[in-house]
This record gives structure tokens, C-alpha cells and sequence, in this order.
């Protein structure tokens, strides 16, 4: 193992402690600009991901307009609820946006993840996020994370 990559990995899990560690965001509070965050739901980790911009990827995650593509939890929420399975076939954007069960419940699922607790972790090298994502999303068991490649 190189020891830049030894290095990076040692660092994990005190950026996890951090992260679980965090006070859940309230309303006006502050957030860190870039790195990792996650979503529990009754002290359940559901979701991890990251962002350079954590302030704005949690309004995509829970705003009235965001589009499927730009609240990939509250997708993945709503294909759970409706039984929608994952679609890269070409026009799959297109149909999704018109099936209105499909919809309804992306609309819902994105006001359950607005209740959500919210908690980041600063990160800003995006080597370092995409490990502790992983990391994270191994280590906490979150369901809704999905990194396969179709």
C-alpha cells in the first residue's frame, strides 16, 4: 500500500467520529462548505454522500423543485416506496418524470428528509471525501447508499 493512500486511510475513522459526533443541523445554523454528510432518520444512519457545496446539496436533497436527478436520496427513496427499479436505459429520465406515482412519492420523500437530522463533516480534498463517503456508508450500513456502477 502506497503511504499516501496508508495516510489517507488512517484518517478515516477520526473524520467518522466527527461526522457521528456532530450536532444535527438546525435551521440558521452553520454547515460546513465541502466534505461528507449524513441523514438519520430516528437515530438511523439512512444516507451518506458529499459535496462540495453541503449547504446547497441539502436544499437539492429537500426542496420543492429539485428534479430526481438532483435528490438522489429522496430518489432512491421514492423507488423504494413505488418499486421503481434503477433505469440508465436511454429516455429513463424522461419516463420518470412522468410517471406521476413515482412523483407524488419523490415529492414526499423529499419532505420526510427535510425532518431528517443532518449532521457534515468538513473534507476538502475530494480524494479524501469519496473514501470517507465510503467509509462512512460501509461502516454505518446505510441503505440507501448504492455505489454499483450499471
Amino acid at each position: 500500500m502506497s503511504p499516501e493512500f496508508r495516510q489517507a486511510v488512517e484518517k478515516l475513522q477520526s473524520k467518522f467520529e466527527l461526522l457521528r459526533g456532530a450536532a444535527p443541523y438546525v435551521a440558521g445554523g452553520s454547515l460546513p462548505k465541502e466534505g461528507v454528510y449524513l441523514f438519520c432518520e430516528n437515530g438511523e444512519p439512512l444516507y451518506v454522500g458529499r459535496s462540495d457545496n453541503i449547504p446547497q446539496r441539502r436544499r437539492q436533497h429537500t426542496q420543492r423543485g429539485s428534479r430526481p436527478n438532483q435528490a438522489a436520496f429522496a430518489s432512491l427513496l421514492a423507488r423504494a416506496e413505488t418499486k421503481r427499479p434503477v433505469d440508465y436505459r436511454k429516455g429513463a429520465r424522461e419516463r420518470l418524470l412522468a410517471d406521476d406515482f413515482f412523483m407524488g412519492s419523490f415529492s414526499e420523500a423529499k419532505k420526510r428528509i427535510a425532518k431528517m437530522e443532518f449532521r457534515a463533516v468538513a473534507e476538502s480534498d475530494p480524494f479524501k471525501q469519496a473514501l470517507l463517503e465510503i467509509y462512512c456508508a460501509i461502516t454505518l450500513k446505510t441503505p440507501f447508499n448504492d455505489f454499483r456502477n450499471r
